[in-house]
């Protein structure tokens, strides 16, 4: 099967260049928001919080690596259906921003966290597994919102530009469902087995 619909996303991405940035910029601000304001209490117990789970429920936990890996797909898709639904209309579009920034947010707070509270198993996650699977999930959400960008300005409610925002939807799809696959193997060959071991 022709998966042309993918490359031709990233088509329409790339030709956004300045879109692109914007979000891109964006998300680094956040992601250095999250750094600077983790000393603050309330935000260190939530990050902390995001830390603890992440460490218990992910990486370390005695479920099943297949629910794991549903799991953390769902959640993904669910966060990129609101980034391409967002293309339908401008007004829908304030929400991307505040999407990626929260994720960048959580993201800069949570690398303190990991590294100063869980030291070197911290930091093992971190380089192996969370900040590669986060910032190519991020990465997908991006591309995500520069093209529903694009859509929004000449979107009509006909099966015509519903077609094409489910192909926008399913080349994005893809991507992400690749990405939890790579997080999935990875659990299970690094730290599944430590987690039992311990």
């Amino acid at each position: 099967m022709s998966l042309f619909f993918v490359r031709d996303c990233f088509e329409r991405c790339f030709e956004r260049k300045k879109t692109l940035i914007v979000f891109g910029a964006i998300y680094l601000l956040g992601a250095i928001l999250g750094m600077c304001f983790i000393r603050t209490p309330a935000v260190y117990d939530y990050h902390l919080g995001l830390c603890v789970r992440y460490m218990d429920r992910v990486c370390f936990s005695d479920r099943n690596i297949f629910l794991i890996f549903l799991e953390r797909m769902c959640g993904c898709t669910l966060l990129l259906a609101l980034m391409i639904a967002s293309g339908v209309h401008f007004a829908a579009l304030l929400v991307p921003p505040g999407i990626l920034l929260y994720r960048a947010y959580t993201l800069g707070g949570s690398l303190i966290i990991f590294f100063s509270v869980y030291r070197a198993t911290g930091a093992l996650v971190v380089l192996v597994l969370y900040l590669p699977v986060h910032l190519l999930i991020d990465a997908v959400l991006i591309a995500a919102t520069v093209v529903s960008c694009g859509r929004a300005h000449r979107f009509c409610f006909c099966r015509t530009d519903f077609t094409l925002l489910g192909l926008d939807f399913a080349a994005f799809f893809l991507l992400i469902a690749a990405i939890c696959l790579v997080e999935a193997v990875l659990l299970l060959a690094v730290f599944h087995p430590i987690g039992t071991i311990i």
